[in-house]
């Protein structure tokens, strides 16, 4: 039995909301993940210090939002072949595209419950 391991041919970050991470490989598949444990805003939102000692007092009691954890969002395979390029749009935060070996271009959306979980 052979088993071939997927080669990743193209990791992006998404400059806005640098927790979102495209990767491209050659088994066809794009991939976009939420690595909340490496961003930037880890909770979601940037906090500082007039936040922190205004929240000492005024404690949140939204305890029903459990924080995002790193996970896989999606899975897409609408190519055939290899995919060589992943890219964020520099126009909406919320888009991207993929370019396979075979010249099919997929542009896609961040799906709407991530993409509201991640401003709110």
């Amino acid at each position: 039995m052979n088993n071939v391991c997927p080669r990743v041919w193209s990791v992006r970050y998404n400059h806005s909301h640098d927790q979102l991470v495209l990767t491209a490989s050659s088994d066809s598949r794009l991939i976009l993940s939420n690595m909340v444990s490496i961003s930037s805003e880890p909770f979601g939102h940037l906090v500082d210090d007039e936040e922190l000692s205004e929240g000492e007092d005024n404690h949140h009691e939204d305890k029903s939002k459990e924080p995002l954890k790193d996970s896989v969002v999606s899975t897409y395979e609408e190519h055939e072949d290899s995919v060589y390029a992943a890219e964020w749009s520099s126009a909406d935060p919320w888009l991207f595209a993929s370019l396979s070996y075979d010249g099919r271009l997929v542009i896609n959306r961040v799906p709407r419950a991530l993409k509201y979980r991640i401003l709110l």
